[in-house]
């Protein structure tokens, strides 16, 4: 039986520096992720177990409590309901739009860059600037929308104080948010589609519509996957947009606000900080659950190059 010992590895300054540097670079990274979201989750977790006390002091704790009134609230229930559907709007919408006009802007034409940016300027503008714009829009008395309609012999629409549509127009609103950002990611995945493919295709006479489904569709399938598991995740944790459109006296508030509105409202305007962590903790699952679904999904329809 032969026995070796191997002597200690000698690691060259250069190694040494590479190494140093390297978590030099990284270390900020690690330390706001645990800072900014390690922490605050489990505290949130650990919260979600005690009754908020005076002043934010002298937390009881009560168990379970907290997730027994939360799963016999119906205004939990309906937030939920609420968030899924503008999650199912948003999202489909939202990648669709951005995959045509990526495709659209990919190729040589006259100010390409002037519509990129274009198309990418709501993602960079204040949320208050783009909700009072919507807002005004979806006025029901002197609104835009409603003076086309006028116009045209319509009847006027009470776009976000209906308790029935309220919700689909919310999401519109995200739809025209986010489109830029998704189309930035869908035109840096088609640039790395090699052009050999597609002049292939063009000598086998395949046409435009079916170059894009069978050549544009599966390459760009890996950027595909990030934007569906990001953008369902930032749809279901909406806020800002329920919040700014929709006033707390709005009739269809109660159709229309997503969970982290209800955490916001438990937590912050009624001091509930218990009942709201509970809560947040509800959508973290859900979350959970629908991404470990999609990393499993995604062997079937992900190509990687």
């Amino acid at each position: 039986m032969e026995v070796r010992i191997v002597g200690k590895v000698k690691v060259s300054k250069k190694e040494r520096s590479e190494f140093l540097w390297g978590w030099a670079f990284v270390l900020p990274t690690i330390v706001g992720l645990i800072v900014l979201n390690i922490i605050p989750l489990i505290q949130t977790i650990y919260e979600s177990f005690f009754k908020t006390g005076a002043f934010g002091k002298g937390n009881i704790f009560i168990g379970f409590d907290n997730y027994i009134r939360m799963f016999s609230d119906h205004q939990v229930w309906q937030a939920l309901i609420n968030t899924f559907k503008y999650a199912v709007i948003e999202v489909p919408l939202s990648i669709v739009i951005s995959i045509l006009l990526a495709v659209l802007l990919n190729r040589k034409m006259k100010l390409r860059s002037f519509y990129r940016t274009i198309y990418f300027l709501p993602m960079v503008a204040a949320p208050a600037a783009v909700a009072m714009v919507w807002r005004w829009l979806y006025n029901s008395e002197f609104g835009l929308l409603n003076y086309i309609g006028g116009l045209l012999k319509q009847d006027q629409v009470n776009w976000v104080s209906n308790p029935k549509i309220a919700i689909i127009f919310i999401a519109i609103v995200g739809v025209w948010s986010i489109i830029g950002y998704n189309m930035v990611l869908f035109l840096s995945g088609l640039q790395e589609i090699p052009k050999d493919y597609y002049e292939a295709a063009t000598i086998d006479g395949a046409g435009e519509v079916r170059k894009f489904f069978n050549i544009t569709v599966p390459l760009i399938s890996p950027t595909m996957f990030f934007v569906v598991v990001t953008r369902i995740i930032g749809a279901l944790q909406v806020f800002d947009v329920v919040y700014m459109m929709i006033d707390k006296s709005n009739p269809a508030l109660e159709k229309t606000q997503s969970l982290v509105y209800l955490f916001y409202k438990y937590s912050f305007l009624q001091s509930e900080k218990g009942y709201g962590a509970a809560i947040v903790v509800l959508l973290l699952v859900v979350i959970l659950i629908i991404t470990a679904f999609q990393m499993y999904a995604q062997k079937k329809w992900v190509h990687y190059q």
